[in-house]
């Protein structure tokens, strides 16, 4: 293992989460800072600085830094990796020593993109960076054998993107990444809620509903939840009740998109993997494949069964970590570079 720690880092839209060799997960915090515009100082980052989205005073402003899988606030983002990579080296008797970082990207992003990620991490206090794609990450993380000559297929739904690839012989064979996903499940509900309800709801109140009753497929009961907004109408707080049926009808844009994109995944798919697809099954991972009945419905439309892997929201991240316990053998691997490894 060498001096100091590897660290496998999901820098995800929505969280971030951190995997230590050896230790597992150990910090899982939603990727918001907190800043005072005033004296450009950081108030709060991670679930202190989320509970502040939609509640801030003029000078002080909490941002999400990253957007659709990508870095939109470098500055930012920097400051926030620097932050919890020192949480994380700090409670670690190897604090001596920089960590050694595999960050995972979303499989479209360009070259520039990939850069920012890296220059942030180095920034940060990383020692070295190495960059793997998302979905080959999930793959690894939901447990898949990625090295055989056998195809699996990974559909992984993050906060900012959804990453969907065809692996085999630990390499992507064909991919795609969209920039729906979570975010856009919850920007879905706030546009459904004003134009049905002329009822204004923030972000943090989207995604309670998309949690707790969020539904894209026939459930076998409804279930229903009350949510406070701003009438805009009267202007005046108002409570009302929705139910499980609505949000069908809410997210019914953003989640067809994703079947759209699966199904153009599995049509661009030569017809020996389609064929190991057909008989495996689809993996899905990350949070936003927990949204009621999102495997049914993907199994419903491809007629190909889905399993959602066990840990979804941490499969990544996990993944990211294990692929520097075999950092070694994936730089030896003819595949790695077509794996998405960056050396």
């Amino acid at each position: 293992m060498g001096l100091g720690l590897d660290i496998g880092l999901d820098l995800g839209t929505a969280s971030v989460l951190i995997y230590v060799k050896g230790k597992g997960i150990i910090l899982r915090e939603p990727s918001v800072v907190a800043i005072d515009k005033n004296t450009d100082k950081i108030l709060a980052v991670g679930e202190e600085a989320r509970r502040m989205l939609g509640r801030t005073p003029g000078n002080i402003i909490a941002c999400r830094p990253l957007r659709d899988g990508v870095i939109s606030d470098y500055h930012v983002t920097e400051r926030m990796l620097k932050y919890f990579l020192n949480r994380v080296t700090l409670s670690s008797i190897f604090r001596l020593f920089k960590p050694r970082v595999m960050i995972c990207v979303p499989s479209g992003v360009t070259e520039v993109e990939k850069r920012a990620v890296e220059d942030a991490a180095i920034q940060a206090g990383a020692r070295k960076t190495y960059l793997i794609e998302e979905p080959i990450a999930a793959a690894i993380g939901a447990g898949l054998d990625i090295t055989k000559a056998c195809g699996s297929m990974v559909v992984d739904v993050g906060g900012g993107t959804t990453d969907i690839a065809v692996i085999s012989l630990g390499g992507t064979v064909v991919s795609t990444s969209i920039k729906v996903a979570g975010d856009k499940f919850d920007e879905a509900i706030v546009r459904y809620m004003r134009k049905k309800h002329n009822l204004m709801i923030g972000e943090r109140t989207a995604e309670e509903l998309k949690i707790s009753i969020g539904t894209v497929f026939p459930r076998p009961e409804e279930v229903s939840m009350d949510i406070r907004g701003r009438n805009l109408i009267s202007g005046l707080p108002k409570t009302i009740t929705v139910t499980s049926t609505e949000l069908m009808d809410a997210l019914d844009e953003p989640v067809s998109s994703v079947v759209e994109a699966v199904h153009s995944v599995l049509e661009r798919t030569p017809p020996e993997l389609a064929a190991d697809i057909s008989d495996r099954g689809i993996v899905m991972t990350g949070g936003g494949s927990l949204v009621y009945g999102l495997d049914k419905l993907l199994e419903h439309k491809t007629g190909i069964k889905v399993i959602i892997a066990d840990d979804a929201v941490s499969a990544v991240a996990v993944g990211t970590g294990k692929a520097l316990d075999n950092l070694d053998m994936l730089r030896s691997n003819e595949y790695a570079r077509g794996a998405g490894y960056s050396y």
